[in-house]
């Protein structure tokens, strides 16, 4: 009787079943606006406020808004750690303090940090969460915040929180000047729309967010037009540029990108310039620049500030959307390794100087030039022999961001010898092709391929496609100059190029101490010591403060005079303090001239070496 019943009970249940589903498949679903509010429910509302109502004290006050029909029962709000294009972790959440949380009715809620970058809010069932904290903002980079009487400068990853699980979100960020001063920013401003207030920018996600840096000041703007697209610099600061030179010279720039990837890849374009510091980040439609408010004088420094402008204006393509592996979508919470920075950052370097050189605003001798002096630092460094190239990128974390006194012995920079290699990269790939092909179509074809495609690249497609264009192995190449750490025969990528790399040092060999050794405050300070130097090999330490020289006290002039009246073989006494303690060290001097790398044309070169170099540099080979 039992079993009957459980039986009967059964098939009620799965008749009953049966019609809900039926139901459930005939409720029509949702369309259009229906549709997209299904979507927008799956996702935060979140909208931050950034105020600056007392400037003097280098306080940044945020205020976040959360609304969320799925508001997790312990929301958790995370401060990024670092952020791209600069690798290092740089615990932005230690600048955080005054934290607070409410409900939308402004009744608070506990909250507790878990850890170095969380903090975990009880939302007790409320729908909307209000938050709010300063953050101190007291250091002039582009990758950190400065907030003082004149002026705010932020880059949102150094400032504002993220949900757990939300980096696609959509936000808006509402600035709030001190005084007169004006807002710039990548974001397109929404102010006024649905009521927004003044000086309401959006992010469709915070990748975009954090990749939006802001400029609040009284600053100079400068617009103008290139490649049909709108441009904008804003300089803030009093300095000797010439915006309207700088404009035109941009421009030229901007053509020269142009003719490499046949569009620009944003509506907007913006331009900020610090005029304080030194250094530049890219962005995806803007780049924070720092420049001496005098270095736009004499020529040659305005030329460096040039190739700056060009270098991060390459990134457009060059890892912002020509992406390596792990660069895209990032983890803001730890570090993203990659063996590509000497693509992303050396190439970067190269063809910033190139494009430069063919926007005629600097010759080619004056673009051999720096490649020899790039050349001749790389060959000072003893660390050439200890780090590659894709270790150096790998390292970057740990490395880059944090030289000290031995790092000329055991690294290398992923921007200088990257910048070398990917030179002659290009003239291998210019001299094996015959001139059909050239690292521009590597990046034209990268472009094609993984930016427009949305896909990020691996080292090995970046020799693969380098193979392709010179239309033989590079594998030789890429094992010996970017995986390894062998000498560089610079001449035999030159030679079919018509070039040939002098290596001749000025004069005769003059008795030679070495090492960085540099004078502050009346004291003669070991700073750091290349291990082929006779100073290391004799027992001097970075950190030893020279105080007699063969009993004589110490000065920068005293060591040069006396150096210069010695001879290769001589020695030199000095008297140091380590550790405080007194010693003598005796040093058995060197010979070494001063060196001097020059690029200069192959004595009688042939017709193909002069098309070739033509091809490469717009100019006749002389």
């Amino acid at each position: 009787m039992q079993k009957a019943v459980i039986l009967i009970g059964i098939l009620i249940l799965s008749v009953v079943f049966s019609m809900n589903q039926e139901a459930a498949a005939q409720k029509p679903k949702p369309k259009g606006k229906d549709q997209k509010a299904v979507a927008e429910a799956t996702v935060p509302n979140i909208n931050f406020t950034v105020s600056m109502s007392k400037p003097w004290t280098h306080l940044l006050e945020v205020e976040m808004t959360m609304n969320w029909d799925q508001m997790p029962a312990k929301a958790e709000l995370k401060m990024p750690v670092w952020t791209p294009g600069s690798y290092l972790v740089r615990e932005y959440a230690r600048h955080v303090q005054d934290f607070s949380a409410k409900d939308g009715a402004g009744n608070s809620l506990s909250w507790d940090k878990i850890n170095k970058n969380t903090w975990e809010i009880d939302t007790k069932g409320a729908k909307e969460i209000r938050v709010s904290y300063k953050v101190y903002a007291n250091e002039l980079t582009v990758r950190t915040n400065e907030l003082n009487d004149q002026h705010a400068f932020f880059t949102p990853a150094a400032l504002l929180m993220f949900p757990k699980g939300q980096i696609s979100a959509p936000s808006t960020v509402t600035v709030r000047p001190y005084g007169n001063w004006k807002v710039a920013t990548g974001l397109p401003e929404i102010s006024g729309t649905n009521g927004s207030p003044a000086n309401t920018f959006r992010a469709e996600n915070f990748d975009i967010l954090y990749d939006s840096p802001f400029e609040v000041s009284d600053f100079f703007e400068k617009k103008f037009t290139a490649g049909g697209k709108t441009h904008r610099y804003v300089f803030s600061g009093e300095g000797n540029y010439d915006a309207d030179k700088i404009a035109s010279d941009t421009t030229k720039i901007i053509d020269e990108h142009i003719k490499i990837f046949g569009e620009l890849p944003y509506n907007d374009y913006l331009f900020i310039v610090n005029l304080r510091g030194g250094g530049g980040l890219e962005h995806l439609n803007s780049t924070a620049l720092q420049w001496n408010k005098f270095g736009f004088k004499p020529e040659a420094r305005y030329k460096a500030f040039l190739g700056l402008v060009a270098h991060e204006y390459f990134h457009l393509w060059n890892i912002k959307r020509i992406r390596p592996d792990v660069l895209g979508p990032f983890d803001y919470e730890n570090e993203n390794y990659t063996k590509s920075l000497w693509i992303a950052e050396g190439a970067t370097e190269y063809f910033s100087n190139l494009l430069v050189q063919r926007a005629g605003i600097t010759t080619d001798k004056e673009l051999l030039g720096s490649l020899a002096n790039a050349f001749q630092s790389l060959q000072a460094r003893p660390g050439r022999f200890e780090t590659s190239l894709e270790d150096a990128s790998f390292n970057a974390w740990i490395k880059y961001y944090r030289q000290d006194e031995n790092s000329v012995n055991n690294q290398i920079s992923y921007y200088d010898k990257g910048e070398i290699v990917n030179f002659l990269l290009d003239a291998r790939i210019r001299a094996a092709s015959n001139g059909a092909k050239s690292l521009d179509d590597v990046f034209r074809y990268m472009n094609d391929e993984f930016a427009k495609k949305n896909k990020n690249f691996s080292p090995a497609d970046y020799q693969r496609i380098a193979e392709t264009m010179a239309g033989e192995s590079l594998e030789e190449f890429f094992d010996k100059y970017v995986r390894g750490t062998e000498e560089i025969p610079y001449n035999e990528f030159l030679n079919p190029i018509g070039l040939r790399l002098v290596t001749g040092e000025d004069g005769a060999k003059k008795a030679y101490l070495g090492g960085l050794i540099s004078e502050s405050d009346g004291k003669l300070t070991v700073r750091a010591l290349p291990s082929d130097s006779p100073a290391y090999q004799f027992g001097l330490n970075a950190g030893d403060e020279i105080v007699a020289i063969d009993g004589h006290r110490a000065s920068n002039q005293m060591l040069n005079y006396l150096l210069s009246e010695k001879k290769p073989g001589d020695k030199l006494s000095l008297t140091i303090f380590r550790f405080d303690s007194l010693r003598n060290i005796e040093v058995t001097l060197e010979g070494r001239a001063a060196p001097n790398f020059r690029i200069l044309p192959v004595p009688n070169p042939s017709d193909d070496q002069k098309r070739l170099y033509k091809q490469f540099f717009g100019a006749d080979l002389k």
